[in-house]
C-alpha cells in the first residue's frame, strides 16, 4: 500500500497539502467563533466591526479553499485508482492457466468492478477524513497544552481509551468487508449464469425458479453490506457516548474557570478544542478500521498471491527436443484414484489420441501434460527437466490449444490468427494456407484483414476451427493440445479437421470420442485410460486388435 500511495510522490504531497487546507479552515472557524464571543463580552462596537470584517473575508475565502483542495485531491485519487485497476487487471492476466481456471470469469469481473469500486469509495474517503481528523486532533491537543496543560493531559488520557476501543473493532470490521467482497463475487457469478442461460430458462418456463434464486443471492449480498454498515455505525455511536460524557465534564470544568475570571473567548476556544479532540478522534478510529479493511481488499485484488510468487521462481526454459516422460504419476480427486502409477513417453513429432470412457480421466491426463495441473505425485519431465522447475510462460510460448468451443475476437482474420503477436506476414499466410483458409480470405474484399463479427458469427463451425488450428501453426507451437476439437462439427468437417491435425509436423495430443474411418487410425499412438491405468498402444494395435468395432 505504501508503494501505491508514494508512486506519485509529488501528487501525494499535494494531496497532503489539500488535507492541511481543510484543517486550517476548521481552526480559522474556531478562532472566528471565539472572537465573536469575545466581542459580545466586550461590548465594543469597533472591535465587533473588526470581527465582522474578518468573518466576511473568511466567508469569501472558504469556497476558494474548498475548490483548490478538491482539485488537488481528485487528481491524485484519479491516477491512483487507475493504478489499482491496472494492477488488478495485470494480476488476472498474469495468472497461470491452472490458477485462472480455479475460479469462474465472473469472479474476476467482480474483482475488477465491485472490489475496485469498494476500494475507491471507502479507502480514499476514509483516508482523507482520517488525515483531516487526526491532523485536527493533534493540532488541537498542541494548542490546548499551551492554554490549559491540565485539561490537555486529561484529553490525552481519554484519547488512549478511545484508541483501545477502536482496536477491539478492527478485526471484526475487516472480516465484514471481506464478506461483502465474497458475496459480491457470488452475486456477479449467479447473475452471469442466469443471463447466459436466459433462453433456456424461458423456453422451459423455469424463469420463476431462477428469479427466486437470484433474489436470494441479492438478499445475501445486501445483508452482508447491511451488517458491515451497522457495525461501522455501532462503533461510532459507542465512542460518541463516551465523548458526550467527556464534553459534559469539560463544560463543568470551564464553568468553574469562568467564575475564576476566564474570558468568554478563551472558554469558547478551549471548549471547541476539547470538542475537536474528542469528536475528530471519534471519527478517525472507525475510518482507520475502514482503511485497514479496504487495504485487505486491495491486497486481494492487486497483490500477487503466494502461488504466483512461487511460480515466478521457476526459471527453467521449456525445451522439447526428444520426449516428455511420465514416471509413477498418481492423481486422485475427491478420494477417487484417477491415475495410478502412470508411466509412458510422448515423443516429439508423434500424434497421440487419448481414449477412455466418460470420467476415466482423459481431461486430467491432458491437463497434467499441458502443465494446467500440478497436484500430482511422481515425475513429469521434458528432456529430463522436471515440469515443476519449468517456467509456465516459456511452456505456453511453445504450445497451443484447440478446444471444442473456439473463441474468436471481433477483429480481423489476421489478428485472430496471430493473436496480436508480432508474427511475420509470410508465417501467417502459410498458416492460413495449410489450414485451408485461403478460399475464405479470397472471398473477402479486405482479404486477411477482413473483420469478423462477434465470436466469428459470420463463419461456419469448420472455418472457426480452422482459424483455431492456424493459430497454432502461426505460433510455431511445438505441441498442439486438442480437446474434442471436432465434436461440434458434422462428419465431413470433422474428418477434414482431424486430417489437418494429423498432417501437421507438430506433436499432437488429442482427446476425441469420434472415429473417422481411414483418418483416426492414422494416429501414431493411443493412450487408453482404464481403471486408473494408462496403456499405450500403436493406433494399429488399438483399432484392429484391442477393440472390436
Amino acid at each position: 500500500m505504501k508503494e501505491l500511495l508514494l508512486r506519485r510522490k509529488g501528487k501525494f504531497i499535494q494531496y497532503l497539502f489539500a488535507t492541511f487546507l481543510f484543517i486550517i479552515d476548521h481552526f480559522v472557524q474556531m478562532v472566528i467563533f471565539a472572537l465573536i464571543l469575545g466581542a459580545i463580552q466586550k461590548g465594543d462596537l469597533k472591535y465587533y466591526r473588526t470581527v465582522v470584517m474578518i468573518t466576511v473575508i473568511f466567508v469569501l475565502y472558504a469556497p476558494l479553499n474548498f475548490i483548490l483542495s478538491r482539485m488537488l485531491r481528485l487528481r491524485y485519487m484519479r491516477d491512483t485508482i487507475l493504478d489499482v485497476r491496472k494492477q488488478a487487471f495485470d494480476k488476472i492476466i498474469n495468472l497461470s492457466f491452472k490458477q485462472f481456471s480455479q475460479k469462474s470469469k465472473e469472479i474476476y469481473i467482480s474483482n475488477l468492478i465491485n472490489d475496485v469500486n469498494t476500494f475507491e469509495n471507502k479507502f480514499f474517503n476514509s483516508l482523507l477524513n482520517y488525515l483531516i481528523n487526526m491532523g485536527t486532533y493533534l493540532l488541537s491537543l498542541m494548542v490546548l497544552v499551551v492554554l490549559d496543560y491540565k485539561l490537555a493531559i486529561g484529553m490525552f488520557l481519554f484519547s488512549l481509551l478511545l484508541f483501545g476501543l477502536a482496536r477491539l473493532f478492527t478485526k471484526k470490521m475487516t472480516v465484514l468487508e471481506q464478506n461483502v467482497s465474497t458475496y459480491n463475487e457470488q452475486f456477479t457469478t449467479d447473475m452471469s449464469n442466469t443471463f447466459n442461460g436466459i433462453e433456456i430458462l424461458k423456453l422451459n418456463n423455469i424463469e420463476e425458479k431462477f428469479l427466486l434464486k437470484s433474489i436470494g443471492t441479492i438478499n445475501r449480498a445486501e445483508q452482508k453490506k447491511y451488517a458491515a454498515n451497522v457495525f461501522s455505525d455501532l462503533q461510532r455511536n459507542v465512542i460518541r457516548i463516551l465523548a458526550f460524557a467527556v464534553s459534559v465534564g469539560v463544560m463543568i470544568y470551564l464553568a468553574y474557570g469562568f467564575q475564576r475570571g476566564a474570558s468568554l473567548a478563551q472558554a469558547g476556544l478551549v471548549f471547541q478544542l476539547c470538542s475537536s479532540i474528542s469528536n475528530f478522534l471519534i471519527n478517525a478510529f472507525p475510518m482507520l478500521n475502514q482503511i485497514k479493511a479496504s487495504v485487505s481488499i486491495y491486497e486481494k485484488i492487486a497483490n500477487p498471491d503466494e502461488y504466483t510468487q512461487i511460480q515466478s521462481k521457476n526459471t527453467r526454459e521449456f525445451e522439447f527436443q526428444n520426449q516428455i516422460t511420465l514416471e509413477g504419476v498418481n492423481f486422485s480427486y475427491d478420494k477417487k484414484t484417477i491415475l495410478n502409477k502412470a508411466a509412458f513417453t510422448i515423443e516429439k513429432g508423434k500424434k497421440y489420441l487419448i481414449k477412455g470412457v466418460s470420467g476415466s480421466g482423459k481431461s486430467t491426463l491432458m491437463n497434467l501434460l499441458a502443465m494446467a495441473n500440478d497436484e500430482y505425485e511422481g515425475n513429469i519431465t521434458a528432456d529430463g527437466v522436471n515440469y515443476r522447475e519449468i517456467s509456465e510462460k516459456s511452456f505456453h510460448d511453445k504450445v497451443a490449444f484447440v478446444y471444442q468451443d473456439v473463441f474468436l475476437f471481433e477483429d480481423t482474420i489476421k489478428n485472430n490468427i496471430a493473436l496480436y503477436k508480432d508474427i511475420p506476414e509470410e508465417q501467417i499466410a502459410y498458416a492460413a494456407k495449410v489450414c485451408g483458409l485461403m478460399s475464405i480470405i479470397e472471398d473477402k474484399k479486405e482479404g486477411i484483414h477482413a473483420k469478423l463479427t462477434e465470436n466469428g458469427g459470420n463463419l461456419s463451425g469448420g472455418q472457426r476451427q480452422r482459424i483455431s488450428v492456424a493459430r497454432a501453426i502461426a505460433k510455431n507451437a511445438e505441441i498442439l493440445f486438442v480437446d474434442e476439437g471436432t465434436s461440434s462439427l458434422n462428419e465431413e468437417l470433422g474428418r477434414e479437421i482431424e486430417k489437418l491435425f494429423l498432417n501437421l509436423n507438430n506433436t499432437v495430443i488429442a482427446i476425441s470420442h469420434r472415429f473417422y474411418e481411414g483418418v483416426t487410425d492414422q494416429y501414431d499412438y493411443v493412450l487408453e485410460l482404464k481403471n486408473g491405468m494408462v496403456n499405450r498402444y500403436t493406433a494399429k494395435e488399438y483399432f484392429n486388435e484391442v477393440i472390436t468395432w
